[in-house]
C-alpha cells in the first residue's frame, strides 16, 4: 500500500481560496444534513500551560480522518506557525491511510474560507470597508478570503507591533492590490468597518461593543477554548450570533461563555449554524443595520473536506510523495 505525502506548498498550490470556499460550503451542509459525524475535538495542555495538543477526527461519506496538532500561542511573531501537524485522510470500505497532509496550511485556508461562507451569507451586499485585528497568518488568509467574497475597498489592521502591522500592510498591499493602512489602536481599525476580522492570540478582549458601526459584520476567530475571548460581553450581547457548530460553541467558545456566565446572554442567543443559512432554514441578516457575529471555532469536518479536496486534486496533478506505508495479506 501507499500513502501519499504532501507538503505545506503543496497544499498551497492544491487548495485554492475561492475553491475552499466552495469545499466549505458543501461539508457545512453536510454537516447540518446530518450527514457528517463531527465529535468535540480531544485537547490535552502542557504542563506549564504553554500549549496544548488537539486532535480532531471527522467521518463524512466514503471517507474519514483526524488532524492531530500542537496549539503553541507563543509561536506567534516567530519563525514558527501557531499551529503545526497533519491530517490523516482514510477511505471507508478498509480503513486504508489514503494521504498525510500537513495541517498548518489546511487550518490556514479553511478555517479562513468558512470565514468566507459566513460573510458571503451574512454580511451586508455593500460591505466594502474592512478591519483586521492581528498579523499573524490567519490575518493573511482572512484578507485573501474577504476579497474573494466581497469587494473590499479599503483595509485598516491593527497589532499591538507597530514593526508587524506596518510589515504586514506592505506585503499584504502588494500580493492583493488593495490599499492596507496600518494603525495605532484596535478602536480606530474597527470604527466604520463593514467587515471586521479578529484574528489574535489574546486572551482577553481586543474589540469592544461600543465601537461597532450599525450593520457591521464580525468573524470572531482567535480564541477556541472556554476561558479565552477576543470580543467582550457588550459585543456577543449586541450581536446576532451565527456558529459553525451549535454544540461546539456551547462547549469550547469562550466569546459566547463569558458573558453566558455572567447572565447576559443564554443559549438562544444563537441564531443558527452557518450549515442552517445554507440550507435556507434560516434566513441569516434580517436588516441592514443588523450587526452579526460568526464565531469560529473550526471543526474536523472542515479539515477533512479539505483533505479529500487536496488529495484529489494531487492524484490529478501528480503532486505528492507516494510512500510505501502499511501491508496488505496475502489470503
Amino acid at each position: 500500500m501507499e500513502i501519499r505525502v504532501i507538503n505545506a506548498a503543496q497544499v498551497r498550490h492544491l487548495l485554492p481560496m475561492a475553491g475552499c470556499i466552495d469545499a466549505m460550503e458543501e461539508a457545512l451542509k453536510a454537516l447540518a444534513r446530518g450527514e457528517a459525524e463531527n465529535p468535540l475535538r480531544s485537547m490535552v495542555w502542557l504542563p506549564d500551560k504553554r500549549g496544548l495538543l488537539v486532535s480532531m477526527p471527522s467521518v463524512m461519506g466514503e471517507a474519514m480522518g483526524i488532524k492531530v496538532i500542537s496549539v503553541m500561542p507563543e509561536n506567534h511573531g516567530t519563525a514558527y506557525d501557531s499551529h503545526m501537524g497533519a491530517v490523516l485522510l482514510f477511505e471507508t470500505k478498509h480503513g486504508q491511510p489514503l494521504a498525510l497532509i500537513d495541517a498548518s496550511e489546511i487550518t490556514a485556508i479553511r478555517t479562513a474560507a468558512v470565514s468566507g461562507v459566513a460573510t458571503r451569507l451574512l454580511a451586508r451586499e455593500d460591505a466594502s470597508d474592512l478591519a483586521i485585528l492581528g498579523t499573524g497568518v490567519q490575518a493573511d488568509s482572512h484578507l485573501e478570503a474577504m476579497l474573494a467574497v466581497r469587494k473590499v475597498r479599503q483595509v485598516r489592521v491593527w497589532s499591538r507591533s507597530a514593526v508587524h502591522r506596518e510589515t504586514f500592510a506592505a506585503r499584504a498591499a502588494e500580493r492583493y492590490r488593495v490599499t492596507v493602512t496600518p494603525v495605532v489602536s484596535a478602536q480606530e481599525a474597527v470604527q466604520h468597518a463593514d467587515i471586521i476580522c479578529t484574528t489574535t492570540s489574546s486572551n482577553e478582549p481586543v474589540l469592544y461593543g461600543e465601537w461597532l458601526s450599525a450593520g457591521a459584520h464580525l468573524n470572531v476567530v482567535g480564541a477556541s477554548v472556554p476561558t479565552a475571548r477576543e470580543v467582550d460581553s457588550d459585543a456577543m450581547r449586541k450581536a446576532s450570533l451565527f456558529v459553525d457548530r451549535r454544540e461546539s460553541t456551547l462547549n469550547e467558545a469562550g466569546d459566547f461563555l463569558i458573558p453566558k456566565r455572567e447572565g447576559l446572554i443564554g443559549d438562544d442567543h444563537i441564531r443558527a449554524e452557518l450549515g442552517d443559512i445554507l440550507l435556507g432554514n434560516h434566513a441569516g441578516r434580517t436588516a441592514p443595520e443588523e450587526i452579526t457575529l460568526f464565531k469560529s471555532l473550526g471543526l474536523a469536518v472542515e479539515d477533512l473536506a479539505s483533505a479529500q479536496y487536496i488529495y484529489q486534486q494531487a492524484l490529478e496533478q501528480g503532486i505528492g510523495t507516494a510512500v510505501d506505508f502499511g501491508a496488505t495479506r496475502t489470503i
